[in-house]
């Protein structure tokens, strides 16, 4: 039986639909999927029942640094539903793709970053014959607003489509073949690197191996489609067996855990590298179809702008809704698109002359300073989910340890809290909330305290949230936890790490070696101390060595509270910066002579 190849644009709800109907349809033997293979053996993880959008966090330590990526799945991304359509058919499910930390990446730190600049010259030739602003629109305009998918979408084997796209996308075949039409077009003119060609023949690799066990049964692919065409080709050599999953180069820890994820990450519009911005406009999409997506998001937006005392009437709420009528037909769209829903909301609701761009026109990050009412369609569109993590889910050990070291301190609810650092207890409270400080953990905010080792300030002010108050909190500790399986493990090695990026900028090393004191860690890592010390004695900076010594020494000579005082890390710090050139003069000022 034919491999079946499905190459997507990621978080593309119409990709979803023609993933689910074909698998539905085909029944395969395997589904296999774009998705890191060394997290391969733990596919049940994905399929315990959450409530996306979640994520794949990979991480990769060595002695230098971690290496942070991940694996977002949406309810509308077509590999969260090959999985689940893949499991309701019985086939086998395999995720094929090169770990995270392989070179291959190069340091991507999103698994799913459509690669659109490869393929530039491409989309921007249909831009320009569609006449629309961008990839976005132009995708919508071909593929999205087209709604339930119809019985020719579903490809019956292997063959690529020999159908072109014409010039309003609705033509030319089902949406499989405008698919292939599109990526085969888009890959043709597109230069793909060495890091794609890794990729891909790894991936052909499990293709064959999956098309050699499958017998007379189907196989199904779902890969991103920039890679589509050249799996085909590459898969056409014959398999020799299941491929290896590559283990982390020796003296290096790697692992994946599953992180709750947002819509506010998974937005474009904020900075994600997605290509799909308004992740709402499309989980409504993918709920609901174009038409009760555009009017319910209508109304989400015209709440907004009223709960922030925007005056909006009904007859601006009519006219928004007759507007975007208006645009969908005059572009030749069967139901609204995105882009006429929010040209159809500007053009009712804002009078004023705007002095930018709109935000969807162009790629990327909105500019600051846009209108308040366009400010609040982006943000509507974009959405405020969060993603819950089934109960069973496995979590870092470093998730265990905060918590009940939380617990036991007493420090699991929210309010103002204040510690008197000379009392023992106390101490330990102010210490595990640095240590989550400095690991970037939301919702311990420090509001007062000592600001250097000879301070004589003894008591901290601080801000906790309730527990996880924004859903920030379990996927702060869940990729925090890369670092080290305790909250003071963790805080060191990300100290050791900010020391080593800092080289010789002498305010930023002696602010992190204050944070080891403030964190208990200051005799810990003989990293830091060794990395600060060969800082100070390489700076030529003498005011700010004047400045960092001085903070060196008040922990070294004054510190009784944090437990610096005398301290191995300080003096060897201290002793050694005096003893340079540059740091020479302060010696004896300092008495280290």
């Amino acid at each position: 039986m034919a491999v079946t190849f499905l190459g997507v644009r990621h978080h593309s709800p119409a990709c979803a639909r023609l993933v689910r109907a074909t698998i539905e349809r085909l029944r395969p033997a395997y589904v296999l999927i774009e998705g890191p293979a060394d997290f391969g053996a733990r596919l049940g993880e994905l399929l315990l029942g959450h409530a996306p959008p979640v994520a794949i966090f990979s991480y990769h330590r060595d002695d230098e640094r971690v290496r942070a990526s991940w694996s977002p799945f949406c309810a509308y991304s077509p590999e969260w539903v090959a999985l689940d359509a893949g499991r309701a058919a019985g086939a086998e499910l395999r995720f094929i793709d090169l770990p995270a930390w392989h070179p291959a990446f190069g340091g991507l730190r999103n698994r799913y970053a459509d690669a659109e600049r490869r393929y530039a010259r491409a989309t921007e030739r249909l831009c320009r014959t569609f006449e629309v602003d961008n990839t976005d629109v132009l995708w919508d305009h071909l593929f999205e607003i087209d709604g339930p998918v119809p019985d020719d979408a579903v490809p019956d084997d292997a063959g690529p489509g020999n159908t072109v796209l014409d010039n309003t996308g609705q033509e030319g075949g089902g949406l499989a073949a405008r698919l292939d039409a599109y990526f085969d077009l888009v890959r043709g003119e597109a230069e793909a690197g060495p890091s794609d060609t890794a990729r891909e023949e790894y991936m052909a690799a499990w293709v064959r191996a999956a098309e050699d066990a499958a017998g007379d049964r189907p196989v199904v692919v779902v890969t991103g489609g920039f890679h589509t065409p050249a799996l085909k080709a590459l898969a056409a050599r014959g398999g020799t067996g299941w491929p290896e999953v590559p283990e982390p180069p020796e003296g290096s820890t790697g692992g994946s855990f599953l992180v709750p994820y947002s819509f506010r990450r998974l937005d474009a519009f904020s900075g994600y590298q997605s290509g799909m911005p308004s992740p709402e406009y499309y989980q409504r999409l993918w709920e609901d179809g174009p038409d009760h997506a555009a009017a319910a998001l209508t109304e989400t937006v015209v709440r907004r702008l009223r709960e922030r005392r925007q005056v909006v009437s009904t007859a601006d709420l009519i006219a928004a809704r007759t507007l975007t009528e208006g645009l969908t037909r005059l572009r030749g769209h069967r139901s609204p698109a995105r882009t006429d829903l929010l040209d159809g909301l500007v053009a009712a609701l804002v009078t004023d002359d705007l002095d930018q761009r709109l935000p969807w026109t162009v790629r990327g990050t909105p500019a600051p300073g846009a209108h308040p009412a366009v400010a609040e369609m982006v943000a509507a569109l974009g959405g405020d989910r969060v993603g819950r993590l089934h109960p069973d889910t496995p979590a870092p050990p470093l998730v265990h340890a905060a918590n009940a070291e939380l617990e036991r301190l007493g420090l699991d609810r929210g309010g103002e809290m204040r510690l008197r650092l000379s009392g023992a207890d106390d101490l330990a409270r102010s210490r595990a909330l640095h240590r989550l400080r400095v690991l970037r953990i939301p919702g311990f905010t420090r509001l007062a305290g000592p600001e250097t080792g000879a301070d004589p300030v003894l008591e901290e002010r601080w801000e906790l949230d309730p527990p996880d108050a924004d859903g920030g909190r379990l996927p702060a500790l869940i990729e925090a936890g890369a670092y080290g399986p305790t909250p003071r493990d963790a805080a060191a090695a990300v100290l050791e790490e900010r020391t080593a990026a800092e080289g010789t900028g002498m305010g930023p090393l002696a602010e992190a070696l204050f944070d080891a004191a403030l964190c208990g860690c200051a005799g810990q890592s003989d990293r830091i101390a060794e990395t600060i010390a060969a800082g100070i004695a390489g700076s030529g900076d003498v005011p700010a060595l004047g400045l960092a010594l001085d903070t060196v020494l008040g922990l070294w000579r004054h510190d009784r509270v944090l437990g610096t005082a005398r301290g191995s890390a300080s003096s060897r710090v201290a002793h050694s910066g005096a003893g340079t050139g540059s740091a020479r003069p302060f010696s004896g000022l300092f008495g280290l002579r």
